[in-house]
């Protein structure tokens, strides 16, 4: 069979790297790929947002299967483009795509399927959000109601800090995404990721993980796209997985159904525990980044068969065979993301990181120029490993981050901190 990858980052090749362990995988082609991706795939420049453009794509390359990685396309609807082509895709539909295209739909379908969430109001003009802020008090949450790479939220302890964000969001810093906005209630506990096949009827649990959105250790500092990330999640013990799934996921995947737009791919269900209660903080309807990468080390060669089962409907026969394991993602950074950073930047020693089933460097925001590797984004490398404990893949994590030879590179020395203390 041959698969087409649509995305370019970290997600992608760990997605990529999985694949190409399954003997099902004849010809693996990647677009747009990145540097890390070209070492072991093909990679070709296609407009990925361009739905026509994609079927033609994958028509022409006799592609049998594609995996949506990003979120975009899914919103553009590049799913339902392939699968009115007759090709099986791994991601749901425009429409089902809202979940996480829209915060305030996500908060519609919760209020309607009775799932735990916090409280939520929606805003078109920054005057009657600043008084919804001042009237109800910090903390709170500030969000922008559309896609905005999972930088669109601020979680404000203070006033200053929610009118602030009120400010930039409608003042443009997030484009189209922040033209309406969500406040929500702010929710204390511990942050989990639940990730969740689905085939429009049946549901399977795939795993949990804990990312770490914040840049700075102990997590102070700004939101980033996630600067690290560890599976399984303690947190997520087997009543509160249960939980999880009666309380919030079924009931948002039947009231999907019910609406004529059911939900086919994977769902990211991020929660917040108190007390050993869920309560949903939000929907992505992709794998996470960094969350993919400790997932996919854990999975391997069988992930394309669980993507193929969720893609094909035969979700029901399919089973997810996990060892008794633990991976860790950390990423490194070029110095300044989430704000402005430089590219082109030289990142030697890679060469002599030999990827194995316990270890492997995956390239998110990295290109090749005249035979180097440079930076080429703000998240630019993940250090991933696998071990028989927590301990063991985070030592084997760390020990490739450090063997990078890029000066002005960052990554958090604390991912972890939560399961290991």
């Amino acid at each position: 069979m041959n698969i087409l990858i649509l995305g370019g980052g970290g997600r992608e090749h760990a997605l990529a790297w999985a694949v190409m362990q399954n003997p099902k995988c004849d010809r693996l082609i990647v677009a747009p790929g990145n540097a890390g991706i070209a070492m072991i795939a093909d990679c070709a420049s296609l407009d990925i947002l361009d739905g026509g453009a994609v079927v033609d794509f994958a028509e022409e390359n006799a592609i049998g299967f594609v995996i949506v990685g990003p979120e975009a396309p899914l919103a553009a609807g590049v799913a339902d483009r392939l699968r009115e082509a007759g090709i099986a895709v791994f991601g749901p539909s425009e429409a089902a795509a809202r979940l996480e295209a829209s915060k305030s739909f996500t908060k519609e379908v919760c209020d309607a399927a009775g799932a735990p969430t916090a409280g939520w109001a929606r805003f078109t003009d920054a005057d009657s959000a600043k008084a919804h802020v001042r009237a109800t008090g910090a903390p709170i949450v500030v969000k922008a109601d559309g896609l905005a790479a999972g930088k669109g939220v601020t979680v404000a302890m203070t006033e200053g800090e929610a009118l602030a964000a009120i400010d930039d969001m409608f003042g443009g810093a997030f484009g189209a995404a922040g033209a309406e906005v969500v406040i929500e209630e702010f929710m204390a506990g511990e942050e989990a990721s639940f990730f969740v096949l689905c085939d429009g009827e049946t549901v399977l649990p795939l795993g949990t993980a804990q990312d770490h959105k914040r840049i700075g250790e102990g997590d102070t500092g700004p939101n980033t796209g996630g600067m690290g990330a560890y599976s399984p999640a303690p947190v997520m013990t087997e009543a509160v997985t249960e939980a999880a799934l009666e309380r919030i996921v079924r009931p948002t995947m039947a009231e999907m159904a019910r609406r004529g737009t059911p939900f086919q791919g994977v769902l990211f269900v991020g929660l917040m525990i108190a007390d050993g209660a869920p309560r949903l903080v939000e929907y992505n309807v992709r794998f996470g980044d960094p969350e993919c990468q400790a997932l996919m080390m854990r999975l391997g060669a069988q992930a394309l068969d669980l993507m193929l089962a969720a893609a094909e409907g035969r979700l029901a026969e399919a089973r997810v065979n996990w060892a008794d394991d633990h991976a860790m993602c950390v990423v490194l950074a070029a110095e300044g993301y989430p704000g402005s950073y430089a590219k082109g930047e030289r990142i030697g020693g890679l060469e002599a990181l030999e990827g194995d089933s316990f270890s492997m460097m995956f390239h998110a925001g990295t290109a090749e120029r005249d035979g180097q590797i440079v930076s080429a984004g703000g998240r630019v490398l993940g250090a991933t490993a696998r071990g028989a404990t927590l301990a063991e893949a985070r030592a084997r994590a760390y020990a490739l981050a450090e063997a990078v030879d890029w000066p002005r590179g960052v990554f958090r020395r604390d991912i972890g901190w939560r399961a290991l203390g």
